[in-house]
């Protein structure tokens, strides 16, 4: 990536190689949250503050070990494990008379090598009959375990749960010749997949040993101490220095010093630079919920995702991340987005403005199944891959085949630093902020409003005029201000809700640019209500869905004022001489529009290729108050979580 104002800005720069087999199989890597440390302090406090701000990556389970100098060198390591939410944990610590010392790691897990239960939660031991005292965390799966596990099993080792992770620390075990860091390396060589892990001994009660490989850790620096985690949240509120680790990279940290290799030990270096979240961005401050405050700072948010990229007196978009691409982008023969979930309707959106505004063909596809279906990449291709973590592994795994086969890798991301913006030729940041809720909102609008700038950037290269181009930036300046008008009809929409939450099936209809709004608002609806809703384009429903279609379903449309108001309204007759419910989304100033509907949320006049980025408002909000008012955890839905690593 370039270093600028988009990507690069202050980006991770690390002087380390880059292997290369810079895009290894992260297909099978878990959303669990890692923490860790290593001070003067006591581990334990940290360590379950870290891991109550990375809840939102996995809570089925989680688990503490923390190495106490003080005590018996055979009880030196004390572990704790628990099903549940972080609080679960904590009385369990509680119960078992507190965590005493000054290096641990922590873990909140989401399962996918064995069920929830105690014994699959991490951390995990080494065979207690080696008396080394060795615990381990880990994100991501050891693909060749099973191999290592009968290995391990004919050496004598006994395991004690189902999982990748115990087979690796058993495995560390074995090679331990008094040398944790050597222990470890040789162990990682072993291994066939991906990971994130940290390492600690009770034989070493002075270090601790990191690695990655397809799954993002970073080493917060403070004073003579280390915070680790797998995102920089949990680090913000100790030190606001870090550097991220690279794949195939181990680190060993002391107290007061930390060195830096690869899997075979050849040493390298690593630079520290600033981290650029703030610790009031992740506070909850006045809201009941991360989504709702989320939803709230949706106008601040994209006022700092257009500042300096929307230069009125030029009529010009500058993106720093692409700037020096601009020639290759306006001879693009063909672009391809690629996402998954909310970051795949962002992506359909992308292609409505990259056609409508730069002329050029678009397709998009999920990312999980581009990659396996030897997909057609001409000369002239360029990628485009969304994402708001940036790790999600199915588009890594996309941008990969693209770029193997000869296309240009774009990034559209929020993290800085993370491994699509690091894999990927140029992109563009989101910075909007982060975004803690698991339902993804300002992410959504983020990409959104990024997409319109790229489009509007490489359209002026080839077919847009200057007066076309001074309107659409005009229109995208006033989007923050007309998002706040939205938000006022919080309340309004909440008492609209409660009519209809009692219905388990909905509809979600739109049509042309709308359609993709449709969809996200179906999928944030099931998402955190657990209401089954199917988003869909507002004509399909006469070939097959409108059989769906009873007394009382409720069936939401996108009917702002646009090129296809009147089949929309059309539609909605179709569904009203049904039975269906209908509640619209419509333009102010529309009244007509209120006969027909029992519930009408008004939006902004917003000229038709921005209409998303107005028109989905309500709908984050309808979602938000259904999940509230049918008593769900909002930031937490079940079987979710936010960094979807894993395929």
């Amino acid at each position: 990536m370039e270093s600028g104002a988009e990507y690069g800005e202050n980006a991770v720069s690390l002087s380390i190689r880059h292997s290369a087999e810079c895009f290894p199989n992260r297909s099978q890597s878990t959303m669990c949250g890692i923490v860790a440390y290593i001070g003067h302090r006591e581990a334990a406090p940290i360590l379950l503050e870290g891991l109550k701000r990375l809840e939102y990556r996995g809570y089925d389970s989680a688990g503490v070990a923390v190495l106490d100098e003080g005590r018996d060198s055979a009880e030196a390591l004390d572990l704790v494990k628990s099903v549940g939410r972080v609080r679960v944990l904590e009385e369990a610590i509680e119960q078992h008379g507190g965590l005493s010392g000054s290096i641990g790691i922590a873990h909140t897990r989401w399962a996918t090598h064995g069920g929830v239960t105690q014994a699959n939660a991490h951390p995990h031991r080494d065979d207690v009959s080696l008396g080394h005292g060795i615990a381990i965390i880990h994100n991501g799966i050891i693909e060749n375990y099973q191999s290592l596990r009968t290995w391990l099993t004919e050496k004598g080792h006994v395991f004690e749960s189902e999982t990748d992770t115990e087979v690796l620390v058993h495995l560390i075990g074995e090679l331990y010749d008094g040398d944790l860091e050597h222990a470890v390396q040789n162990a990682l060589r072993e291994v066939e997949g991906a990971y994130a892990i940290a390492v600690i001994c009770r034989r070493e009660p002075g270090v601790m040993v990191v690695a990655r490989k397809g799954s993002p850790l970073l080493v917060g620096v403070g004073s003579d101490e280390y915070v680790v985690a797998s995102d920089q949240s949990a680090i913000v509120a100790h030190t606001n220095q870090a550097f991220t680790l690279d794949d195939y990279t181990v680190a060993k940290l002391t107290r007061d010093s930390f060195r830096t290799s690869t899997v075979d030990d050849v040493e390298i270096s690593a630079k520290v630079h600033k981290l650029e979240v703030e610790i009031e961005q992740i506070e909850l401050g006045d809201y009941e919920h991360y989504m709702l405050k989320e939803i709230f700072e949706q106008p601040r948010a994209l006022r700092t995702c257009i500042q300096g990229r929307i230069d009125h007196r030029a009529g010009q978009v500058r993106l720093g991340g692409v700037n020096d691409f601009g020639r290759e982008l306006a001879r693009a023969k063909r672009m391809i987005f690629v996402g998954q979930g909310t970051a795949l309707n962002a992506a359909m959106i992308g292609e409505y403005l990259m056609e409508d505004l730069a002329k050029i063909p678009t397709d998009v596809e999920f990312a999980s199944e581009f990659r396996y279906r030897n997909p057609i990449v001409e000369e002239g291709s360029v990628v485009v891959a969304i994402s708001q973590s940036g790790e999600t592994a199915d588009t890594l795994a996309a941008v990969e085949e693209a770029r193997q086969k000869g296309a240009m890798g774009l990034g559209v991301v929020n993290v800085v630093g993370s491994t699509i913006s690091r894999e990927t030729d140029a992109g563009v940041y989101l910075r909007v902020g982060p975004e803690i809720g698991v339902a993804s909102t300002k992410a959504f609008v983020g990409q959104v409003m990024v997409n319109a700038l790229l489009a509007t950037f490489i359209g002026r290269r080839r077919f847009l005029s200057q007066e076309q181009v001074n309107t659409l930036l005009e229109e995208m300046s006033a989007i923050p201000d007309k998002i706040e008008r939205v938000l006022e009809q919080s309340e309004s929409i909440r008492d609209a809700t409660a009519r209809f939450i009692g219905r388990e099936n909905w509809l979600f209809l739109g049509r042309g640019v709308n359609y993709p709004v449709a969809m996200e608002g179906a999928l944030k609806l099931k998402e955190i209500s657990y209401i089954h809703a199917e988003g869909m384009p507002a004509a399909e429903m006469k070939h097959g869905p409108i059989a769906l279609i009873d007394d009382g379903m409720p069936v939401v449309f996108i009917a702002t004022r646009n090129s296809q108001y009147d089949k929309v309204v059309s539609n909605i007759e179709e569904v009203r001489s049904r039975g269906g419910h209908v509640i619209a989304v419509a333009t102010e100033g529309d009244h007509e529009i209120s006969r027909l509907c029992e519930a009408v949320f008004h939006v902004p006049d917003v000229i038709e290729p921005l209409q998303p980025l107005v028109s989905v408002i309500p709908l984050q909000l309808l979602a938000y108050h259904a999940a509230v008012l049918r008593g769900k955890d909002v930031d937490k839905p079940r079987n979710l979580a936010k960094s979807v690593t894993v395929e």
